[in-house]
Formats: C-alpha cells, sequence, structure tokens
C-alpha cells in the first residue's frame, strides 16, 4: 500500500511516519515537506514542496490513502489568515490533490471541539475543514479529533504546558 503523509515534520506526523516505516503492509510513504526529514528509509520518498504551489501533476500524489497531520498555532502562523492557510487551504488542497489522483482513503488529524458554527476560531477553521473535506466525495474519510497532544516539540506551546500541569496535577482525582 503506498500512503501519502502531509505534515510528517510535526510531533503527530512524525509518529505516523514512523508507523508507517515499520507497518509490513505499507510500501512506500510519500511525505512532502517544506524542508527536508532527517531519516532516510527505502520506503521513504520526501519530496520538498512550496504548499502554497503544490505541483499538481507530481506522479508522488499517486497514493492508496492519505493522512493529513498538518497543522500550527496562532502564535506561529502570526495570523487569522496564515492559520486559516496552514489548518485549512494546505490540508484541502492536498485532499483535493490525492483524491484526484485516485486516493480512496484520507485520514486527518483534527481537533476536539471542531465546529463549523463555533465561536472559537481555531475550532471553526478545523470544523470548516471536516465539512470540506465531506464534500470531496472519499470512499473513506477518518476524522480524528484527539483532545490535548503531549509531546516534546521543536517550539514549546504555552497554552499546552499550563494544560498538561493542570491536568498532571488533577491526575490523582481522576478515576482510573
Amino acid at each position: 500500500m503506498k500512503i501519502l503523509l502531509a505534515g510528517a515534520t510535526g510531533l503527530v506526523g512524525a509518529q505516523v511516519l514512523a508507523q508507517l516505516l515499520a507497518a509490513p503492509d505499507c510500501s512506500v510513504v510519500v511525505a512532502p515537506t517544506r524542508r527536508a526529514l532527517d531519516r532516510v528509509h527505502p520506503k521513504l520518498h520526501n519530496p520538498l514542496v512550496d504548499f502554497e504551489q503544490l505541483p499538481a501533476q507530481a506522479p508522488w500524489w499517486q497514493a492508496d490513502a492519505a493522512i493529513c497531520a498538518l497543522g500550527t498555532t496562532m502564535q506561529q502562523a502570526g495570523s487569522r489568515a496564515a492559520f486559516r492557510r496552514v489548518d485549512h487551504a494546505y490540508p484541502l488542497a492536498i485532499a483535493r490533490l490525492a483524491r484526484q489522483h485516485g486516493a480512496s482513503a484520507f485520514a486527518l488529524n483534527s481537533a476536539m471541539g471542531a465546529d463549523p458554527e463555533g465561536r472559537v476560531f481555531y475550532n471553526r477553521v478545523k470544523g470548516e475543514l471536516e465539512r470540506d473535506l465531506q464534500a470531496l466525495d472519499y470512499p473513506s474519510l477518518t476524522l480524528v479529533r484527539p483532545g490535548l497532544i503531549g509531546g516534546a516539540r521543536a517550539q514549546p506551546r504555552a497554552a499546552e504546558r499550563l494544560a498538561g500541569a493542570l491536568l498532571q496535577g488533577l491526575g490523582p482525582l481522576l478515576p482510573r
């Protein structure tokens, strides 16, 4: 099986990449990124791309399935418009191109609380993307809505550190 993975340089995407490379039924992983990955593997193809101008006719778009773990924060993006590009426009363009080139399945790492009508900008953008992906008519569409994702990030996120500390403090009070 050939899998297209967008977002392989991030916390979630890097873990997905490791799992795909280890999976015996996955023969090729195409991971388009802005900068080269720091790993080499016989199954891995890592085309360098500009997400603003994705190459519509690149042969590597042909995959059985696509997984998108692209995402940013408002702080990293710097503006609502930039955030919307990374968290909505890029994933939607990737999904469209993968579908046009024959992918029959698409999986998105979205967010808990995603709602296209929501008042919180972050959740609204995630919900709008989910809605727009549903219109692409994939035979199989998986929308994953994780809660807070912990782990070592290249760029620390203050809000996640605070939430993690609060949850850790509440840990002994929660049922197991």
